[in-house]
């Protein structure tokens, strides 16, 4: 049996639709059915990160695959750089000091939260992971940023989220048909170097990982991927001077 509709459709994700109830909340709900316990540990990770500074809409409920929040009003962040291109400096700031209150929050508060799948051990430091923050998570309010869709928070060392924000930014299709490809592909490559100086640096170790970790993602759209197992290829490969030794 369908669930009934519980009010206007604002957005869509790629495996969840968020609802406004009219009232300040809104109710986010996956599309995949999945089980309570799971949503509810999103649900647990996103009040205790808010409980610890981190800008994120306060959790009212959850049931089933939903979960009921305050509604985050306002563009995001992608919104603005593509209406302000001039911004892109300050915003990609904004997105790497995001990355660091995140990082923040006391794992001791989580005990449930998984570790950062093929990660191996605490070498880098381990610490609260979004996995996902990237322009279109981040709703720039009228009283600052909130960070949205914490579905795959994780712990492990901090240059993963940075690696992953590097991937996801710097090599996503970006929604904005109205921009020729090439200045979109220009302006998203001017957006990453200023991130990567911002919350960097990040070794080809990390690209390389950070690379895989994206390709295992199911959501990734058929361009994305062609994408990024041509870029895995590439690095793959010796470079000139070491395939003539």
């Amino acid at each position: 049996m369908t669930a009934a509709v519980p009010g206007t459709l604002i957005g869509s994700g790629r495996n969840a639709d968020v609802y406004d109830l009219t009232d300040g909340r809104v109710l986010r709900r996956y599309r995949d059915g999945r089980d309570q316990e799971r949503v509810g540990a999103e649900a647990l990770i996103m009040t205790r990160a808010r409980a610890s500074g981190v800008p994120v809409p306060e959790v009212f409920d959850v049931s089933g695959a939903d979960i009921v929040m305050e509604r985050a009003a306002g563009p995001t962040m992608l919104d603005v750089l593509g209406s302000r291109p001039w911004t892109l400096r300050a915003q990609a700031r904004e997105l790497a000091r995001l990355h660091g209150l995140v990082h923040a929050v006391p794992l001791s508060g989580l005990p449930e939260l998984t570790a950062l799948p093929g990660w191996t051990g605490p070498a880098d430091g381990d610490v609260l992971l979004h996995r996902d923050l990237h322009p279109q998570n981040v709703i720039l309010t009228g009283r600052g940023p909130m960070i949205i869709d914490w579905e795959g928070a994780a712990r492990g060392p901090a240059i993963a989220d940075v690696g992953l924000t590097w991937v996801i930014i710097g090599f996503s299709d970006i929604p904005w048909p109205r921009v020729k490809a090439a200045v979109m592909r220009t302006f998203q490559a001017a957006f990453t170097r200023a991130f990567l100086h911002a919350a960097g640096p990040l070794d080809e170790t990390w690209r390389t990982t950070a690379v895989r970790m994206r390709l295992t993602d199911p959501n990734l759209l058929p361009s994305e991927a062609a994408r990024l197992r041509k870029l895995a290829g590439a690095a793959s490969q010796p470079d000139d001077d070491a395939s003539r030794t």
